[in-house]
């Protein structure tokens, strides 16, 4: 797995190398201490996962996010954030990032959100992802949902509550190449890149509402 860090703080940096390139088969190829900086190197070496902090000087995380997105950079861009209820975080998911993490968390937990991103697979850290979406997620024009099977409403209505393919699996009884079947029916649907932002649209049109009770 190839790795960027994205952080104005050389020893926020040196901490984030360290952790990473301490697993087998993980090589962190690039740094960056801004928003420009980060877009020039992600474009030229072609990362996997980029940890891309949200409030830099110059041009921010949120800018940088939402510049990659629109060239269609393949990379997932995971933020990283000191607060966890965040307007500015909201923004960044909405503009194309896969994820966030709070700085503070234990390593293990910071590995383990880099393996999901680069998987795809699911939310990072659902309760969180889940708050920040509900408290910034305003009725907005969404794609309409009605092109959905009911099967792929119910499958969306999990991954709103957080929920892993396996999680979904187990609870619509189907396989899990049927969730993943699913799930990229659901995105090419909604016209989105990733699952974050087809949680954004489930609220953002109506289809889940904040405050429903997660099972």
């Amino acid at each position: 797995m190839r790795l960027v860090i994205v952080d104005d703080d050389p020893l926020v940096r040196m901490g984030l190398r360290a952790i990473l390139a301490s697993q087998d088969g993980w090589e962190v190829v690039g740094e960056a201490g801004d928003g420009e900086q980060a877009v020039a190197v992600v474009r030229e070496l072609m990362p996997d996962v980029v940890l891309m902090d949200v409030r830099m000087p110059g041009t921010d995380g949120l800018s940088a996010t939402r510049e990659l997105t629109a060239a269609g950079s393949p990379a997932k861009v995971l933020i990283l954030t000191t607060f966890e209820v965040d307007e500015y975080v909201f923004e960044a998911m909405r503009a194309g990032a896969a994820g966030f993490v709070l700085k503070r968390i234990p390593p293990a937990e910071l590995i383990e959100a880099v393996r999901v991103v680069a998987a795809g697979e699911s939310l990072l850290f659902p309760a969180s992802t889940r708050a920040v979406i509900e408290r910034f997620a305003a009725p907005v024009e969404a794609p309409d949902l009605g092109d959905l099977t009911e099967r792929e409403a119910d499958v969306l209505r999990e991954l709103a509550r957080g929920r892993s393919n396996q999680e979904i699996a187990a609870e619509l009884f189907v396989s899990l190449q049927t969730v993943k079947s699913h799930v990229a029916s659901i995105l090419t649907k909604l016209g989105v890149r990733d699952r974050t932002q087809a949680v954004i649209v489930a609220y953002e049109s109506g289809f889940v509402q904040p405050g429903e009770p997660t099972p």
